[in-house]
């Protein structure tokens, strides 16, 4: 396995628990690529955890959001990982900044691995948490691997609906595709020559004032004191330009009205990004013989953000309900 160069100072966009214990760990996913997570366990806990693995936004690392959901299910009893996707973060992979709708969903595959011969865990009491992007990737885990007894998809995207088709479905069109796909081809070439990736460019810095208001709500985390971390790609230059071709033509919520197992989707209803938890709540329920365990919280006022952050918005109380209840 790689080993991996893992900074040991606290570093998150949030403060240190005094509840948890901290530490950092290892483990590889089934394409050799190791990963790094942070490690958040209850203090003073005893017998076998149930236990959550934590990832997301798409463009974040564990120092933020994912970090934060972590320690703070931690707080509450579980143990947690929040870890860095391949090719990100502290996480092992090469080229840099790449994703695949394919590695990623094994990424959390791999972290019910780990969790699954902690002994202090119950394998058969562990869940997983995806956010943003990742919120999608999610709920693919929870449909391929039988051992996730729970999922919550938080402030989701469908990052293979949005790459496919545009935000709002405004690129809905087999020509655009055509036109996306050959751009994107175009740049394999110039990056072969070079040898090395183009970076797409992370979050617009400066803020145009006429930016989108979900442009803004990205600015306002990712570029400012609240959410900045050096390592994230959305902070600073981005994916690569190619980074997200693969998700195009890979529709990763093809099979979720076949999961069993409970799943909580949770979207602000004002958040830019909210169309995707509706549609994928929708698509989950249709038809489906188990959409018993299924349900969508809206949370009235809340933008997409919001779910990243703001402890008076992210209803940590019902997930500690929906874990607990569904383990």
């Amino acid at each position: 396995m790689e080993v991996l160069n893992l900074g040991q100072k606290w570093d998150k966009t949030f403060p240190q628990s005094d509840k948890v214990e901290h530490s950092k760990v290892t483990f590889a996913n089934r394409y050799g690529i190791t990963l790094a997570a942070d490690l958040y366990t209850p203090k003073n806990a005893g017998g076998k955890l149930s236990a959550i693995a934590v990832c997301g936004p798409f463009g974040a690392v564990k120092e933020q959001a994912s970090g934060l959901y972590a320690q703070i299910m931690a707080e509450r009893g579980f143990l947690t990982i929040a870890f860095d996707p391949s090719f990100t973060g502290e996480s092992g992979g090469s080229p840099r900044y790449m994703a695949s709708p394919d590695i990623n969903t094994e990424d959390f595959m791999a972290a019910v691995d780990f969790l699954s011969v902690q002994e202090n865990v119950d394998p058969e009491k562990i869940g997983i948490i995806g956010i943003c992007g990742w919120g999608g990737l999610a709920l693919n885990a929870a449909a391929l691997d039988t051992r996730i007894k729970a999922t919550v998809a938080s402030t989701m995207y469908d990052m293979t609906r949005v790459n496919a088709k545009g935000y709002f479905d405004a690129e809905d069109s087999e020509e655009a595709r055509y036109n996306k796909k050959t751009a994107l081809n175009a740049q394999r070439i110039e990056d072969f020559k070079r040898g090395s990736c183009a970076l797409g460019g992370g979050v617009v810095d400066p803020l145009p004032e006429d930016a989108p208001y979900f442009v803004k709500d990205y600015y306002d985390y990712y570029k400012t004191a609240r959410g900045y971390h050096p390592r994230s790609l959305n902070s600073n230059g981005g994916w690569n330009v190619t980074g997200c071709m693969s998700f195009m033509n890979q529709p990763i919520l093809k099979y979720s009205n076949e999961i069993r197992s409970a799943v909580l989707i949770v979207h602000g209803d004002r958040a830019h990004s909210c169309y995707f938890s509706k549609d994928a709540y929708a698509n989950m329920v249709c038809g489906s013989k188990y959409a018993q365990n299924k349900e969508l919280l809206l949370i009235p006022g809340a933008v997409h953000t919001d779910l990243y952050d703001n402890l008076n918005i992210i209803p940590f109380d019902k997930f500690e309900r929906f874990f607990r209840g569904n383990f």
